[in-house]
């Protein structure tokens, strides 16, 4: 299957002939020469966005495999300034996905800070490795009530948002928010007794 048409024919159709006929016959090479035609434009709009050239590069590519789909669900008048908007809204939404993740970490730091780290000089005196502290962890997780073990799971070793956590245990999302802060709580306790002993 050929993805470019030839140099003469391309030039001929504009972008809405290339549309239909990609719409009708489903072959990448429509959409191949729409990617000639656009990918410095969208190269653009990512780099504005997203600043790194490596991260841009991708962001290119997910676009166009993105259009590709997007075309044929939708009857598109105006390619150019729907591609930007596409565009637009990709590396927004990459961005907001870097930051939330990031959020995530900080958080998840934090709580780990607060629970692995905890009393960081009596961890020290009393010679406790990393490998002891992570043990502790986990025995500590193990000892929450099931529904916060599994929320404080998925939320920070798994890095599900709130959402995602309801989703996969079918609890409300006020019910995780609270399973999570309780969980945050009683792990904080069950560091610290274990500390104790």
């Amino acid at each position: 299957m050929k993805f470019f048409l030839s140099a003469q024919k391309s030039q001929s159709l504009s972008d809405q002939e290339l549309i239909t006929r990609y719409r009708n016959s489903h072959e990448n090479k429509y959409v191949g020469e729409l990617f000639q035609r656009y990918t410095h434009l969208v190269y653009a709009v990512c780099l504005k966005y997203l600043k790194q050239e490596d991260d841009s590069k991708d962001a290119v590519m997910e676009i166009f495999e993105k259009i590709m789909l997007e075309l044929k669900r939708h009857d598109i008048q105006n390619f150019k300034g729907w591609l930007h908007s596409v565009a637009k809204n990709h590396c927004l939404m990459h961005l907001r996905k870097e930051q939330s993740e990031l959020k995530k970490v900080e958080e998840f730091k934090k709580v780990e800070d607060g629970f692995v780290e905890l009393e960081l000089p009596a961890h020290l005196n009393n010679n406790h490795s990393k490998e002891q502290q992570l043990n502790e962890l986990q025995l500590a997780i193990g000892q929450l009530k099931p529904e916060q073990k599994e929320c404080v799971e998925l939320f920070y070793l798994r890095e599900k948002c709130y959402q995602e956590v309801a989703e996969i245990t079918g609890y409300s999302l006020k019910q995780v928010k609270s399973y999570i802060q309780n969980g945050k709580r009683n792990l904080k306790i069950n560091m610290s007794t274990m500390q104790d002993e």
